[in-house]
């Protein structure tokens, strides 16, 4: 793909940025924009209440659906053409929202429409407010990010700000999850933007993702031989005790000093107690901050697995690759200090963090672009049934977001 616009244009750019941040640039806010974040977020709770009152979870078919049509009425409202991407095998489908301007930056927003929760929590845990903090299935994971980038295009429409040559918003069916068609449309996507700015939660502290791991699965594959356990146990060969010694020794390949981890988390061996298993199964979730560990551990889990406890067992391993790992770099930092500068400008200070989960930043910066994540709503307790989002950070959150678009564009 050719760029009519190099990306070294945009490190150019973001390096300005930099520069006039260190020099105050950002002393004051933009009035108009901040007074429009403070208006919206009474609206923007309203929205969020709708989304997560839906349960939404990877490959619910009716709630995604539901979501979506919402979401895209929203965005047709600020002038987005539409274009529906089928996420199959499933019958759920992704979102491309796409905004055309008369400037030169190409932009895009991802957040994902799925949660991790089942059919009924909607019910259970309904939205919510108490003590300052949004509850609810999804409610900053990754709804609030919905929320977010809606209400900061919808500041960009009353400015009438068009200085850029595209903005689009993506929205996944299936982050949670993963699936081919996703993690294609996301690259495809990423590779014709300059910039993407992921809006997964907020971090708790109030900041954003420079970088993140890749994940992967270890699977552990052990054949044996069966043996009535109580007659002639001896005859057999235990598939399931030959499993628990690799998963023993398999889990010390992790280097704490690299950010590398491997915890085992799924076993299956046998069906009958007086039985000894012919057949055994480990899956271990593999983390990596560096696309040489995978690599590593590749070959490690060959290496090592040939110490067996258990003679005359065959014992394979694989390592499945899932999302790659988005390493901090020096684009990534420039944007960094972009938001930075921004935030500065309500007061505010954003913390620099990385994370251990995967995320659809990954496949945007594994394709070369430039991203920088965590623009949604800051919240906490990701994945379980006390996930909230802060009241408080919406309006500066949308903020951030809208005035994070106008000055990449600016940088153009």
């Amino acid at each position: 793909m050719t760029f009519n616009f190099p990306r070294s244009l945009l490190a150019a750019g973001l390096g300005l940025t930099l520069s006039l941040a260190a020099a105050g640039a950002f002393a004051e806010p933009h009035k108009q924009m901040l007074a429009d974040a403070e208006q919206y977020k009474p609206q923007a709770l309203k929205l969020l209440e709708r989304l997560v009152n839906i349960d939404s979870g990877s490959g619910d078919e009716n709630g995604l659906r539901h979501v979506s049509e919402i979401a895209i009425d929203e965005l047709k409202k600020l002038g987005a053409t539409i274009e529906l991407v089928p996420n199959t095998p499933e019958k759920t489908h992704h979102v491309l929202a796409t905004f055309k301007g008369t400037g030169k930056a190409k932009i895009l927003l991802i957040a994902h429409m799925d949660t991790v929760f089942k059919e009924g929590s909607a019910a259970e845990r309904p939205f919510h407010i108490k003590d300052g903090r949004a509850y609810g299935p999804g409610v900053m994971d990754d709804k609030g990010g919905i929320v977010a980038g809606i209400y900061a295009l919808k500041i960009l429409k009353n400015l009438d700000f068009k200085d850029y040559a595209q903005i689009t918003f993506l929205l996944d069916a299936s982050e949670e999850t993963g699936s081919d068609v996703a993690t294609d449309l996301i690259k495809k996507t990423a590779r014709l933007h300059d910039v993407t700015l992921n809006l997964e939660p907020g971090r708790p502290a109030d900041g954003l993702v420079v970088w993140r791991k890749g994940s992967a699965t270890a699977l552990v594959e052990v054949k044996g031989k069966a043996a009535h356990a109580g007659v002639a146990p001896e005859l057999g060969r235990n598939a399931a005790m030959e499993a628990a010694h690799q998963i023993l020794q398999l889990g010390k390949l992790g280097d704490e000093a690299k950010k590398t981890t491997i915890n085992f988390t799924v076993l299956k061996a046998g069906d009958r107690t007086n039985v000894i298993p012919d057949q055994a199964t480990a899956k271990a979730d593999v983390r990596a901050a560096v696309p040489e560990e995978f690599d590593r551990i590749e070959k490690d889990l060959a290496r090592v697995s040939q110490d067996k406890l258990i003679p005359e067992t065959e014992v394979k391993t694989t390592l499945q690759r899932g999302l790659p790992p988005m390493p901090q770099t020096a684009e990534s930092d420039r944007l960094m200090a972009m938001a930075q500068g921004i935030y500065g400008e309500i007061g505010r200070k954003l913390t620099e963090e990385g994370s251990g989960g995967a995320a659809d930043a990954s496949l945007s910066a594994g394709v070369g672009t430039p991203t920088l994540d965590g623009f949604g709503i800051v919240g906490g307790n990701i994945h379980t049934p006390e996930e909230y989002a802060e009241v408080e950070s919406v309006a500066p959150r949308i903020y951030l977001l809208a005035r994070m678009m106008m000055e990449l564009a600016k940088g153009r």
